[in-house]
């Protein structure tokens, strides 16, 4: 191939090489663009893990304190009811006994029994009248036990209705606890169910986006075999029009060399005087000029 062929050749492979190089930008520029959607796809998706991973502690730590409320709820019911049944029992029992009730009242039999308690004390008395006495005494304070077991159970009953009462108090504070925290829990479980469908939709264009990425990186790879094909061409083809250059100088410089050495050889002859370049060349040749 003649150097001006070789030349248009690669006047014509530098402008393709230039054209593939710009079409590999473009490939790259689209491969790069997807890569980074995919990124920030992938940077969403993380943040929304860890944002469902949250949500689902929170969620577990309120379901975990409902269930320990419903724990304490159902200890407060059982107890509720155990208070119940005794209140009943001593309700029964105090009816039992109300049912032998003196008609006369507590106070009066109390001033009839340390009035009597006082004569025997301050006055003398025959022996009869000393039983007769003791015996009334009994009956008298046999009455006033009456009112007393009657004072005892409704003490009992007083102290049940207050435990029963704070009973009530704690269950209804349970349950008014269980249903706000279940509602919290399960808005919570909303959310976190939101959030999860986002991740999924947000990993599916994640994967999306790495598939268009490896496909147009696929694209830049032909491209660069191309453009390392035609780089190649060019060296070559530069190199051959270097050699032919190196070769076209070193012939020019043999012709010169030996139009040179061919005039200084005829002046020696004429016993001319040679020039400078003339001695040089005629000295590596062995050859002395005369004077």
């Amino acid at each position: 191939m003649l150097a001006k062929e070789k030349s248009q050749t690669i006047e014509v492979l530098t402008r393709k090489l230039t054209e593939l190089k710009g079409q590999r930008s473009i490939a790259g520029k689209d491969a790069d663009e997807r890569a980074e959607r995919r990124d920030r796809l992938n940077e969403q998706v993380h943040t929304l893990r860890a944002e469902v991973q949250k949500l689902r502690a929170e969620r577990d730590e309120l379901n975990e304190e409902v269930r320990k409320l419903k724990q304490q709820r159902s200890e407060a019911v059982s107890k509720i009811r155990e208070k119940i049944a005794e209140l009943k029992d001593i309700s029964q029992e105090r009816k039992a006994i109300a049912e032998n009730r003196p008609l006369r009242s507590y106070q009066s039999l109390k001033k009839e029994l340390e009035d009597l308690e006082w004569k025997v004390q301050t006055t003398s008395h025959t022996l009869q009248e000393d039983k007769e006495m003791m015996e009334k005494a009994r009956h008298l304070e046999t009455q006033l036990s009456i009112y007393r077991k009657l004072e005892k159970f409704s003490q009992k009953a007083s102290e049940l209705r207050n435990q029963l009462n704070a009973l009530k108090n704690e269950n209804e504070n349970c349950h008014q606890k269980i249903t706000a925290l279940a509602q919290r829990s399960q808005e919570l479980h909303k959310n976190m169910l939101e959030k999860v469908e986002e991740e999924k939709r947000k990993k599916k264009g994640a994967d999306d986006m790495h598939k268009q990425f490896l496909e147009a990186r696929a694209k830049t790879r032909p491209l660069q075999d191309e453009i390392i094909s035609v780089s190649a061409q060019i060296l070559q083809l530069r190199k051959g029009l270097q050699e032919a250059e190196q070769k076209q100088k070193k012939e020019s410089e043999d012709t010169l060399r030996q139009t040179i050495e061919k005039q200084a050889k005829e002046k020696l002859k004429r016993g001319e005087k040679l020039s400078w370049e003339e001695f040089q060349l005629l000295a590596e040749k062995g050859m002395t000029s005369q004077d």
